[in-house]
């Protein structure tokens, strides 16, 4: 059989019934090159996002780690890591942290962004996040905290995303409730 065929057996069903990131994730982060793949996808989906080039390098329930290079397209004139994207590297990797973690008939948006900047940041920074993990699809305010640090371990900043979680359009636990 074909490897194209044997990917297609793998594949998940795209019809918003289960945790699309979470099977992609599954699917791609132990072929070689997967987690590579896998952040590039991710940036395509949000592209601002992928403006910052970063690699999903662990990812599991209530945990996410994601590593930024250093490059000249992610600095500011001081020489140092630009504070809006080490705001972006923080947000994707509690976002990705949160939404692997999720239930299959749920969904999330971020509503706030709390960050502070600890230390100049130079070099490949790394950030954690680790988000609770939502039992339900029912309505509900999470925190995500975000640790950032560089190459030598420093925490360069850490964050908080505010993120409201419900339930997907037309799923069982939306049914008699308004989702905006």
């Amino acid at each position: 059989m074909a490897l194209a065929d044997r990917l297609s057996l793998r594949l998940p069903r795209l019809d918003g019934s289960r945790n699309l990131l979470r099977d992609v994730w599954n699917l791609l982060s132990g072929m070689p090159g997967g987690k590579r793949v896998f952040s590039r996808l991710v940036g395509r989906m949000a592209p601002y996002t992928g403006t910052i080039h970063a690699t999903v390098t662990v990812l599991r329930a209530g945990y996410a780690e994601v590593e930024m290079p250093d490059r000249r397209a992610v600095r500011n004139h001081l020489d140092s890591v630009h504070a809006i994207a080490l705001a972006n590297l923080a947000e994707l990797a509690g976002n990705v942290a949160l939404m692997y973690s999720l239930p299959d008939d749920a969904r999330f948006i971020v509503s706030g962004l709390d960050i502070e900047y600890t230390k100049k940041a130079r070099g490949t920074i790394t950030a954690v996040g680790e988000p609770p993990i939502p039992r339900t699809a029912a309505r509900a305010q999470y925190d995500v905290p975000v640790t950032l640090r560089d190459a030598a371990g420093e925490q360069v900043a850490r964050a908080v995303l505010h993120s409201l979680v419900g339930p997907k359009p037309g799923s069982v636990s939306d049914r008699g409730h308004e989702v905006n």
